[in-house]
């Protein structure tokens, strides 16, 4: 399959070709007027449309480390892997991770959510955790997958954090060729912008909710996993900054906070991708803000940026109050049947 392909007249919007970079298109998405508000967007799939998840299974992988990753497969199916991967804190129970591994398993595919590192229900074993630049796991990933099944495609699709990983490893690793195709949602493209905004007005409620599970998260696992040098109390970091500085940024190797940022912001990864790439991102994103968004010629002509007026963060949902459609996981089968060889 040719990696940059043309969307023909009419046709739509997907990976599209350009001479010298990708190109921004319009979302065909469109909420009702009862459910514009982004905060609406975001918060009713977590809360009143959960996502039912499939049957599944668990494999443990141990890696090359010591530590492990566990690998949640969705049962049954043939032919094309769909890698998922989640967002910052999030697991199969995330409604974005059951409605599209749902979606993958109807479609007769396999569904492989890859579980960061302490997400899967169980601290990891180093002191290292994961983080929105975090690629070596996906990398082992995708090269244990061709080992096993060396002809058969391979496509990933990330979440937010997730898809800042994917975003990353597909700009900077020349292995980024195992997969064919790839779709990544509501990103945060550059992570001071991203970390600033919740900082601000009602945004502040995805801040604490999620800070407080990454508390949580590094108490219990430094319970059982001695810490390379002395921690603060986590109750004392009020703040992704704060959190960054104190723990993701030394346990990973980076100087503090802006240097992580600095080198692990996935907008800079843009330009070098190579494999045909769907963005999909809505402008009222509460968790950035527009300037985060990246113009046409910051994407290389693989990628196409498809945005959104309307659609918060991984929300996406049309149709009524009662009678929702969940608009997200249609827009990735969609697209996966368009591109993915025997669909």
């Amino acid at each position: 399959m040719d990696n940059n392909y043309a969307i023909g007249p009419g046709a739509e919007p997907g990976i599209a070709k350009h001479n010298n970079h990708g190109i921004i298109v319009t979302s065909a998405f469109k909420p009702s007027r009862l459910l514009r508000n982004r905060h609406l967007q975001t918060i009713l799939p977590n809360i009143v449309y959960p996502g039912v998840r499939p049957p599944l299974r668990r494999e443990r992988l141990e890696l090359p480390d010591g530590d492990f990753i566990d690998v949640d497969w969705t049962l049954g199916g043939h032919g094309p892997i769909v890698i998922v991967l989640h967002g910052l804190e999030g697991s199969i129970k995330s409604h974005y991770a059951a409605r599209i591994m749902r979606r993958i398993r109807r479609l007769g595919w396999r569904g492989a959510l890859l579980n960061f590192r302490g997400c899967s229900g169980e601290p990891n074993r180093l002191p290292i955790g994961y983080h929105s630049g975090f690629t070596q796991d996906l990398e082992y990933f995708t090269r244990l997958l061709k080992q096993r099944e060396s002809a058969t495609p391979l496509a990933a699709v990330g979440y937010s954090l997730g898809g800042s990983v994917l975003l990353k490893w597909l700009g900077e690793s020349p292995n980024s060729g195992r997969l064919l195709t790839a779709v990544v949602v509501s990103v945060p493209f550059d992570l001071t912008v991203a970390s600033n905004t919740v900082e601000h007005g009602v945004s502040q409620i995805y801040k604490w909710s999620l800070l407080g599970r990454m508390r949580r998260s590094s108490a219990r696992k430094f319970r059982r996993v001695p810490a390379p040098f002395p921690l603060p109390s986590v109750r004392a970091l009020r703040s992704f900054r704060a959190f960054d500085n104190a723990l993701t940024a030394p346990l990973h190797g980076y100087r503090d906070a802006d240097d992580y940022y600095a080198n692990c912001s996935s907008r800079q990864y843009l330009k070098h991708i190579k494999v045909p790439t769907l963005v999909l991102h809505s402008s009222d994103d509460p968790l950035m803000t527009p300037a985060a968004v990246p113009s046409e010629p910051e994407l290389s002509p693989a990628v196409t940026l498809e945005l959104s007026h309307k659609g918060g963060h991984v929300g996406f949902v049309n149709g009524s109050l009662l009678r929702p459609n969940m608009w997200l996981a249609e827009r990735i089968s969609r697209h996966l049947l368009q591109t993915l060889p025997g669909a």
